[in-house]
């Protein structure tokens, strides 16, 4: 499936670390950042999601909620929020509907592993349209900060 700018984004239901059901539409009137990463505990995600909890004020300044979805179980999440202590929701998508639906899983990845979210982010503005999309083949490189940014700040003058 192919994801393009200016569509409406794929809902989905997902259990937070804390059991509860998490829905995109929970955010309607609100810019959600959708960050797919690929396994809690390795260096690029924890780097990778540190800083988004170290720069959190940014988003928030800028009327945005992040999410982070893996396919790890939610206790697995559970457990690398509260080492890391970061700052927003991490979504599982054990089931991998959600990943499969933003075109964000690896088929094959490291190890034989099969089905692990690709690292990814997306923008969804307040009406549920996608605004960004990048999805990377390579597990080793991390999204465009500068450039979600720059999207959400395009959506607060809009």
């Amino acid at each position: 499936m192919s994801l393009n700018i200016n569509q409406d984004a794929p809902a989905f239901k997902l259990f937070n670390t804390e059991k509860k059901e998490i829905a995109l539409s929970d955010y309607k009137g609100k810019a959600v950042v959708l960050l797919f990463f690929p396994l809690a505990f390795t260096s690029t995600c924890t780097a990778e999601l540190c800083s988004v909890r170290d720069n959190y004020g940014i988003y928030n300044n800028l009327n945005a909620v992040v999410l982070g979805v893996s396919t790890d179980s939610l206790f697995t999440l559970g457990k690398f929020k509260e080492e890391q202590k970061l700052n927003f929701d991490l979504l599982s998508d054990f089931n991998k509907e959600t990943s499969t639906a933003y075109d964000s899983l690896y088929g094959d990845f490291i190890f034989g592993m099969k089905g692990v979210s690709k690292r990814s982010a997306f923008v969804i503005d307040k009406e549920g349209k996608l605004r960004y999309i990048e999805i990377l083949e390579k597990a080793g490189d991390l999204p465009n900060f500068d450039s979600i940014r720059a999207c959400l700040e395009k959506l607060n003058k809009d």
